[in-house]
């Protein structure tokens, strides 16, 4: 992908194929920007998954402590119910979800690809991490904090949150990387390229007769790839810890 974005289009359709662009050129970087509103684009993608990422973990956190700490009737039915999130593919709900939306007057805004997600299936994911890593804190833990006088809440924000890092990195990779990659609600929610977002920006490079730009679409499609994999290795460590703790109590 990022060296056939330094051929030329002739050069990407030759046979046999090669390895490396014999005369590399960066127009098709340039072209990224010139044929439509890239930058913007890639904004859009930008705070919406950061917006997504950020209120995902708000919501899955408390959630998950709640489950994991609180004893309350219904709690493991309840916590059954809401895993059941998961097996509900988003084609189908998407039909009742642009209804909805719709009759809100939010078609070809961005607020259902930052609000859906958050109390959707991703947030789904996110909580049933987020419960089976405070089930590895120790209880010793919440009954010194409750003996200084800490209230539940003081209990979640002062010492839970804190130590459930490991598990707040990967509920905060998993959860960028689907708000990052999502491509069917932008495509039935918006219309216009300027609240493009980047899946569906990459789909818009064609020529005239309607066929693939290749050189352009990988030279855009490396430029989508940079955040989420400068994200992952910043987080790596944080994210194999978490996953490997989340099966380690139930």
């Amino acid at each position: 992908m990022v060296t056939a974005s330094f051929k030329p289009m002739s050069e990407i359709l030759r046979i046999p194929p090669t390895l490396w662009p014999s005369a590399p050129t960066t127009e098709a970087y340039g072209q990224v920007f010139d044929l439509q509103p890239f930058a913007q684009q890639y904004w859009n993608s930008m705070y919406i998954a950061a917006l997504v990422t950020v209120g995902t973990i708000a919501v899955s956190s408390m959630a998950g402590y709640a489950f994991a700490r609180i004893r309350f009737p219904g709690a493991n039915l309840l916590f059954g119910v809401v895993l059941i999130g998961l097996l509900v593919p988003a084609e189908v709900t998407i039909v009742p979800l642009f209804r909805l939306v719709n009759w809100a007057g939010l078609i070809d805004t961005h607020w259902p690809l930052i609000v859906i997600p958050i109390i959707g299936a991703p947030s789904v994911l996110a909580t049933f991490i987020m419960r089976q890593y405070f089930l590895t804190l120790p209880t010793e833990l919440e009954e010194a904090a409750r003996m200084d006088g800490l209230s539940r809440a003081g209990i979640f924000r002062r010492i839970a949150f804190p130590l459930a890092r490991p598990a707040v990195a990967a509920v905060a990779i998993f959860t960028f990387l689907h708000s990052w990659n999502l491509f069917l609600e932008p495509l039935v929610f918006l219309s216009s390229r300027e609240n493009f977002t980047l899946p569906l920006a990459l789909t818009q490079y064609v020529d005239a007769y309607g066929g693939p730009m290749w050189n352009v679409q990988l030279a855009a499609t490396t430029l989508t790839v940079l955040p989420v994999l400068g994200v992952f290795l910043l987080a790596q460590r944080q994210f194999v810890e978490g996953l490997a703790n989340t099966g380690l109590k139930g």
